[in-house]
């Protein structure tokens, strides 16, 4: 993976670049894997933290789980569009990571002040049947102010570094090579592999300290972890490839809707190639786009010249809000053609969500004995077995599944993009099927057989083993390990290069929405099925309930997101697949060929 130097021309001087590549790679991921442990570990067993310290009801955990979690997804638009437009990714990156007071130290604070909602008797409610006539007291309103301060830190916090480390990774490597555009690939594979790595190391380390040990040193250790992640992160810092912001991307898509809007009235062209203004700026990283047919009608015009329009003599536009080039037209066709294919990711966030909050409450009320009477799982650990799927699949996929297909396909991934997003959404649809039926097994336990005792949060513990829900969370990591790098891919890809960490934002955008829709769906459930004849699909005792109708409510919700994406699929151009001439399309291959103008900073 590791990458030769490439020379790179900025106007009239050339400079050389080191691409270090895999050099970089103990720093960029180091940081990375402790940001990931410190996190995770923070907020993976949040739920468990909340219904047995904070003393909450069961379905306002879940919401006000799925809300947290959106809201620290949507965070990272923000810190993307503050990198890609103004800082750059490695200041963005320093930001969050402890260089800066603005981000880092918000996350690291909000994670000293989670721990001390644990430490600090007062900042927390006594637990449930310690004070006379009351069983359970809930949390005073100073408690939850200060809980929350907590979280919006992290959330905070969460903004500057998600979207910006494997953006920022994938710089190191030259994407104008064969093998620099494979070493992304694998990098994403392996990003992706480590992050899962350490995640799963917090859902099993962290959390048994936690839900064993001490909640105090448990949420202890993840603010040291976050301060070995800053420290890595620096230490690479002299050998880094830093590409230079543009400024900001969406004011260039701005000026092409209102141009496009003022020549509205305007005949479409006979000769659109020639007619145009196809002005490139030399001094942009984003690669020449040919220009495609769809939104033609729409878009096109504003880059038709008028007579009242101007051309400098350097050659741009003298009033962009009036004559925009064609390059800015098919950025914004490029951005306008992702979004479709991101709504059925977000939906299928909506999985993932669930298999993250109420598995763990049906690991709650199942016998998590492991071996001796003695010792039994912790709850929120289960999860773990999602991301050991993906830790197992990763290497399996990269190392002996994409080379043959590579041979045989002629795709650099083995299979395209879409291919491996609409596969890990067809697999969702077996995850909720077979979590269904898991679920009424459960059930039918608890209601048949004797039960286990009375768990945490209340709800009698079924004799099924909690084991049987490693079946569907299996499942569930495989669906994530097709969709999730699927979409890091996509988006790293299909964005124009001067968008990337808005691009891997986009990603995260797709939690935060899909979240929400969760948190929503179970507000809306557990309130509309409370009086019906069947009962609560979604109670505080999981027994008396019906979760297997949730279940497979969301089963036939993502059978229609596969036949949505699937349309959305057929439909889709990848970047770069225009309709222009052979001429032009030629051109267009001996620019790509030559090496990028400024726009990197060492």
């Amino acid at each position: 993976m590791e990458e030769k130097n490439a020379v790179i021309t900025a106007t009239a001087k050339e400079t050389q670049v080191n691409y270090k590549g895999i050099k970089t790679m103990p720093f960029i991921i180091g940081n990375e894997a402790f940001e990931k442990l410190g996190a995770w570990g923070t907020t993976s067993n949040l739920i468990v933290y909340f219904t047995t310290v904070f003393n909450m009801k069961r379905v306002n955990a879940a919401i006000l789980i799925d809300a947290y979690k959106g809201t620290s997804f949507v965070t990272p638009l923000v810190g993307g569009f503050l990198a890609d437009a103004y800082f750059g990714r490695y200041m963005t990156l320093g930001f969050a990571s402890l260089a800066s007071f603005l981000v880092a130290n918000l996350t690291i604070s909000g994670m000293i002040l989670l721990m001390l909602t644990a430490a600090i008797s007062k900042l927390h409610p006594p637990n449930c049947g310690t004070q006379k006539n009351e069983l359970c007291v809930q949390a005073t309103t100073p408690q939850w102010t200060f809980m929350a301060c907590a979280l919006g830190f992290l959330v905070i916090g969460a903004g500057g570094i998600r979207p910006c480390n494997m953006a920022f990774g994938a710089d190191q490597f030259n994407p104008k090579t064969d093998t620099g555009k494979r070493s992304i690939i694998s990098f994403i594979n392996w990003y992706f592999f480590v992050l899962s790595s350490c995640t799963l190391i917090s859902l099993t380390v962290i959390i048994y300290v936690q839900s064993n040990v001490s909640w105090t040193v448990g949420l202890a250790l993840p603010p040291c972890l976050m301060l070995i992640a800053c420290i890595l992160y620096f230490m690479g810092s002299t050998i880094y490839v830093k590409v230079k912001p543009e400024g900001s991307p969406f004011t260039r898509f701005i000026q092409v809707i209102v141009a496009a809007t003022r020549k509205r009235c305007l005949a479409q062209l006979d000769n659109p190639e020639i007619a145009l203004f196809n002005y490139i700026d030399p001094n942009s990283i984003n690669s020449k786009l040919q220009r495609t047919d769809q939104f033609s009608r729409i878009f096109d015009k504003a880059a038709i010249i008028s007579d009242v329009d101007q051309i400098k003599a350097d050659g741009t536009s003298a009033n962009p809000w009036r004559l925009c080039s064609m390059q800015q037209v098919e950025e914004l066709k490029c951005l306008i053609r992702v979004l479709p294919i991101w709504v059925s990711s977000a939906i299928f966030h909506i999985t993932v969500t669930q298999q993250h909050s109420y598995a763990v409450y049906q690991a709650l009320q199942s016998d998590r004995h492991l071996g001796t009477k003695n010792f039994q799982v912790p709850a929120a650990s289960y999860i773990v077995f999602s991301w050991l799927t993906i830790v197992i699949w990763i290497p399996i996929y990269d190392r002996l599944i994409v080379p043959p297909l590579r041979k045989l396909t002629g795709q650099e991934g083995g299979i395209t993009l879409l291919q491996k997003m609409g596969i890990g959404t067809f697999i969702s649809i077996i995850t909720m099927f077979v979590s269904a039926l898991v679920e009424q097994r459960r059930r039918n336990f608890a209601l048949t057989y004797p039960t286990l005792g009375i768990a945490k949060g209340g709800g009698a513990v079924s004799s099924m083993s909690a084991h049987w829900l490693i079946l569907q969370l299996s499942i569930n990591g495989l669906s994530e390990a097709f969709n999730h790098i699927g979409q890091l891919e996509f988006y790293y890809n299909q964005f124009p290069e001067n968008m990337r960490s808005v691009a891997v934002s986009f990603f995260f955008l797709g939690f935060a929405v899909g979240s929400y829709i969760s948190s929503f769906m179970v507000s809306i459930v557990h309130r509309t099925t409370e009086g019906n004849i069947t009962g609560n699909w979604l109670p505080e005792d999981l027994n008396k309930g019906r979760l297997d109708y949730f279940y497979y409510m969301i089963t036939v919700m993502n059978i229609v997101n596969f036949g949505y994406f699937l349309v959305c699929a057929r439909w889709y151009r990848y970047k770069g697949s225009g309709t222009a001439t052979k001429e032009a399309a030629s051109k267009n291959i001996k620019d790509a060929e030559k090496p990028p103008p400024k726009g990197i900073d060492l």
